[in-house]
């Protein structure tokens, strides 16, 4: 099929052009068109039905908001100087049609004005309520920002639309970072690897398409479903390095047939029924790496693993389209403009004499690196996971700097509040439900480190819960007035909220065992229990995340192993390949762990250590699983051609390594920058992604591949091969074979 393809290329080279451009012209359109990308929450939790239950029942301010912090190092908040300051800044800001309400201790009743004021008295806060959502304040943030001019006095601004402000801007910048640091030495590496530029200029010109053409897809996406914000870093993060790897193995094909005195129809069939269907079946088995991230429905991660699923099918496209029918076209000047001194030709037979070294002694191979690899794995036996928070910023960044300010500085700032919502059949305010909740309220403020619970039957210690029950039985309009706003804030149709605070960061164990003893409590009278806030959603997503896990990894293992086996006929290779995957997988969540977790390089890679975010593991074991399985392929698809060439296991090793060592690679270092180039981003969550991937690339392309895979492959011998007589008649009717006499002759 792929060789029929390939002729259907050399005879229309330009009509294959033409469809290719017809599919970028969309995309181009496509991305013109943009669409609003931000990160969906909707996981089915109990933390966010119970929120939904809040704002469906109880009061809250439409629209969204952001925070002001001004201070002044001599002068007080009290000071006429800093009020007359402070309200100057804000005058622009209140007449914004934009702005609904802008709060200061300047106009808050006298109860409240203390919550507006640090404990030092030097900073004052003012918060900004606006009329639109946050998807539409997004969009003239920058512009109500830039109209405050406090003059003498410092500002941060931070929270709400800020925050998630300055993450886009952050990730927009990372991005362009990346572009900048990795072009220029993948440029390099293809130069090296080539050794011609007609040749390097090939595979970066196909990335540059499947980037524009996933980029597209992405914002195709955003009109018909939500796509988080880091899916434009993930399609090009991937994007570039799949479609420089199969652009890079297709071209060098194409290059060899021609040496191996091919004549250009010949060499282009044969190019794409070897190389071509190695970089598709490479492409699927990426591609259902990347499904898994699909099981996490309501999650961000569907949305990247469909983004990254488009281009690395724009990636597969364009290389078994464009790409060789610019080499028809090309002919032989593809090698023209060869750069001197021999650069980018040899070396094929020191790959085949390790491969050969490697299989006379495998065992003595195999137990010092697997060792050293496991080894390198254990920092990941004590990974904790926690949602990412404002630490994913860099410290300097204004948001960032804000928010630590105010925790630091304002009063009950640094407590974490736990929400708790009971939900009871008919009046709320009944005696028998006001004692169930009055009970309810006693045993939260008794669980250890519980500082205090705020609501309806805690605003007057004196107060019994016979007096409580008395008091609930009067009309509202007839309660004293503390004890309406309360009523007014916290009690809805069905429902009573509390307020369960704690002297605990938000995403500790300690706050997390606040939450899980609260839940303990299911019933409360006849009503039911639930609790949402920080802390609930930090447990919720953690364990929405790993129960979601093994059905996840299942699926990749599975249609991965199903995949191989119809490519391969072998039973023991899949599975080989999996090990040799996690393998991988292992050193890169160790590294993650020792590096993002313990701190180690903090000061290098400039970030705060903390819990890893659970998306994180998630996405480096759909995208590495799926790259490390991208090598995999396109080295068992050479050494298979040489296995049904030669019959000799030992010399199909040997010669694999020697046609694909090399390009491997280079392919493996190109990947290494362009991952390297994310991993020098602000962004945290970006930053540990690209690090970790590029950590499993490199072992993955030496380690892995140079010497365990070469080490196991001896030892199993011809059953690397075998497969069940059962299955053998599968493979055989339906496996994609395409069986290439080889040309050129073989180092032995």
């Amino acid at each position: 099929m792929f060789g029929r393809w390939g002729l259907f290329v050399y005879r229309n080279p330009r009509r294959v052009i033409g469809m290719a451009v017809v599919v970028f012209a969309i995309s181009v359109a496509l991305l013109i068109g943009g669409g609003d990308l931000h990160n969906p929450q909707d996981l089915n939790l109990e933390a966010g039905h119970a929120n939904d239950q809040i704002n469906q029942e109880l009061p809250h301010a439409s629209g969204s908001s952001f925070l002001l912090l001004f201070s002044s190092d001599s002068l007080k908040v009290t000071d006429q100087g800093f009020q007359s300051a402070t309200e100057a800044a804000l005058t622009q800001l209140r007449a914004d049609a934009r702005v609904s309400q802008v709060k200061t201790p300047y106009d808050v009743p006298a109860a409240q004005t203390a919550a507006y004021i640090s404990r030092d008295a030097h900073t004052a806060l003012a918060v900004v309520q606006l009329k639109d959502d946050e998807v539409v304040a997004l969009k003239y943030y920058q512009q109500l920002r830039d109209e405050v001019h406090p003059g003498d006095l410092h500002l941060f601004a931070t929270g709400g639309v800020a925050v998630q402000k300055t993450f886009n801007q952050y990730l927009s910048a990372d991005l362009e970072r990346a572009e900048l640091f990795s072009i220029p030495l993948t440029i390099i590496f293809l130069l090296l690897v080539f050794g011609a530029v007609i040749a390097a200029g090939l595979p970066l010109g196909i990335g540059i398409l499947s980037i524009v053409g996933g980029v597209g897809g992405v914002f195709a996406l955003a009109h018909v479903t939500d796509v988080s914000q880091y899916a434009i870093n993930i399609v090009t993060l991937i994007g570039l390095g799949v479609s420089i790897d199969y652009s890079l193995f297709i071209v060098n094909r194409y290059r060899e047939e021609l040496g191996g005195g091919a004549d250009p129809a010949d060499a282009i069939s044969r190019t794409l029924a070897t190389a071509g269907r190695a970089i598709s079946f490479s492409g699927l088995t990426v591609a259902i790496g990347l499904g898994g991230m699909l099981f996490y429905t309501g999650s961000f991660l569907p949305s990247m693993g469909m983004a990254g699923g488009v281009v690395v099918a724009l990636a597969v496209f364009y290389a078994l389209t464009i790409l060789p029918a610019v080499l028809v076209l090309l002919g032989p000047r593809i090698n023209k403009l060869s750069l001197p001194y021999g650069i980018g030709r040899g070396g094929g037979r020191v790959w085949h004499g390790l491969a050969m070294a490697v299989m006379r002694r495998p065992i003595m191979v195999l137990v010092p690196t697997v060792g050293l690899i496991i080894a390198a794995g254990i920092p990941f036996a004590h990974l904790r996971l926690a949602n990412g928070d404002i630490k994913q910023l860099p410290a300097g960044a204004e948001v960032r700097r804000g928010a630590e300010l105010l925790m630091a500085a304002f009063p009950d700032r640094d407590q974490t509040t736990i929400q708790v919502v009971v939900d009871v059949p008919g009046n709320p305010l009944s005696a028998n439900h006001v004692g169930a909740i009055y009970d309810l309220s006693r045993r939260l403020a008794a669980i250890p480190s519980v500082l205090r619970v705020n609501s309806i039957v805690t605003l007057d210690p004196s107060l019994a819960r016979a007096d409580y029950q008395r008091q609930y039985a009067l009309p509202i309009s007839a309660l004293p007035a503390p004890a309406r706003d309360v009523v007014h804030q916290s009690v809805g149709r069905h429902l009573v909220a509390l307020d369960v605070l704690a002297t605990l960061p938000a995403q500790s164990d300690g706050a997390r065992n606040i939450v899980r003893a609260i839940r303990s409590q299911r019933s409360v009278g006849d009503g039911t229990l639930s609790v949402t806030g920080q802390t609930a959603f930090d447990l919720d997503i953690v364990d929405y995340i790993i129960g979601r896990t093994p059905l996840a990894v299942s699926f990749i293992v599975v249609v991965t192993c199903v995949v191989l086996f119809m490519l391969l006929g072998s039973v023991l290779l899949p599975l080989k390949a999996v090990v040799m995957n996690f393998l991988s997988l292992s050193a890169s969540f160790g590294a993650l762990v020792f590096v993002f977790q313990d701190g180690h390089f903090q000061k290098l890679l400039n970030f705060t250590p903390d819990s890893v975010d659970p998306s994180v593991p998630v996405i480096l074991f759909c995208i590495v699983f799926g790259l490390s399985m991208d090598y995999e392929v396109l080295l068992m698809s050479r050494m298979k051609e040489e296995f049904d060439r030669s019959g000799d296991n030992r010399l199909a090793v040997a010669a694999g390594l020697e046609r694909s060592g090399r390009l491997i690679t280079g392919a493996a270092a190109i990947m290494f920058v362009v991952f390297l180039g994310f991993g020098l981003a602000d962004v945290l969550i970006i930053k540990a992604i690209g690090m970790g991937m590029a950590i499993a690339v490199l072992i993955d392309a030496t380690v892995v591949r140079a010497l365990i895979v070469p080490a196991t492959m001896r030892l199993l011998g011809n059953l690397n091969w075998w497969a069940p007589a059962p299955l053998a008649r599968i493979y055989g009717k339906f496996g994609l074979s395409e069986t290439v006499k080889a040309r050129v002759p073989v180092t032995r």
